[in-house]
């Protein structure tokens, strides 16, 4: 949920009706306390943005607020392209490590590598904060950032000049295995993944130079994303009937999405693998395929 207009320019509702006096005085009231009697010196700007995060975040344990940057990295990531240096990377362990650099990408050209741990960024430790590094490493297309890197096997650490490019981001890996099967991995679904999608199972039949005897699907741990690009994979597969409706309070959640007739592999068998991270946009796609009977779904509930 993303602010239209800054507070300042709405009206003083919400869904359900306006604040009462009660309610408006109660918040004052404690913005007043905290501001005046907090241990630190807290804006208003601030607590009002925390305020409208757990706003947000006490709804259900999906909703949250994001706020304007927020909601431009968000739209960074599902537009399949930016400006930056084109790595993958974790935080899981508390640190900035390279999962991969993408192919061609500036960091694959200057000799980032896949395990490498991040420890600088322009001279800046990267510190605790990984969702801020991860920003600085992105800019306009052309200016270069300077990268401190820790290899395995290396004391010191190795420095890189990396000069950023625009980047694309492939969300479907395809390989071909044994036997003529296919094995196409969906990270997650961003405005590319359809085409992305399309062009792997293209170049899958052209290598076998027939069609594949099977395809496996995998959306484990697949968050979800762009709606639209999940339904154009379900319509891939599938020759016609109902993919996804949707039943909401707006007229905007209130929408149906059919396949169009036309399969992309037709008679071709489909598993789908799914576990429980594979949620949303992946789920809608996994149950499409499932409720026409065009898969087949192994792994654990979603």
């Amino acid at each position: 949920i993303a602010p239209a207009t800054p507070p300042s320019a709405r009206s003083d509702t919400i869904t359900g009706g306006p604040l009462g006096k009660q309610e408006s005085a109660q918040l004052s009231e404690v913005l007043e306390r905290v501001g005046g009697e907090y241990v630190d010196d807290v804006g208003n700007p601030e607590l009002i943005d925390d305020a409208l995060r757990g706003l947000v975040s006490g709804l259900d344990p999906y909703s949250s607020y994001l706020d304007a940057e927020e909601y431009a990295d968000l739209r960074v990531s599902t537009a399949g392209t930016y400006a930056g240096i084109g790595i993958e990377v974790s935080t899981a362990d508390g640190a900035l490590r390279v999962v991969r650099p993408f192919r061609d990408s500036p960091a694959a050209s200057a000799g980032i590598q896949s395990g490498d741990m991040i420890s600088a960024i322009d001279g800046t430790p990267v510190g605790s904060d990984l969702d801020a590094a991860m920003t600085r490493m992105r800019g306009p297309r052309g200016s270069t950032v300077k990268l401190a890197v820790m290899r395995a096997g290396q004391t010191l650490p190795l420095e890189f000049t990396v000069e950023r490019a625009q980047v694309d981001v492939h969300t479907v890996a395809t390989v071909l295995l044994e036997g003529g099967f296919v094995y196409a991995r969906i990270a997650m679904f961003s405005e590319t993944t359809a085409s992305d999608f399309a062009s792997g199972m293209a170049r899958a039949r052209r290598d076998l130079k027939k069609k594949p005897r099977g395809v496996l699907i995998d959306l484990r741990n697949n968050p979800g994303g762009v709606l639209e690009s999940a339904v154009e994979v379900a319509d891939q597969l599938l020759e016609e009937g109902v993919i996804v409706t949707a039943d909401g309070r707006t007229p905007a959640a209130r929408f149906t999405m059919n396949a169009t007739p036309g399969e992309v592999l037709p008679g071709v068998p489909v598993v789908v693998l799914v576990n429980g991270g594979t949620a949303s946009a992946a789920e809608i796609l996994a149950g499409a395929l499932q409720d026409h009977h065009r898969a087949e779904l192994l792994g654990r509930r979603t």
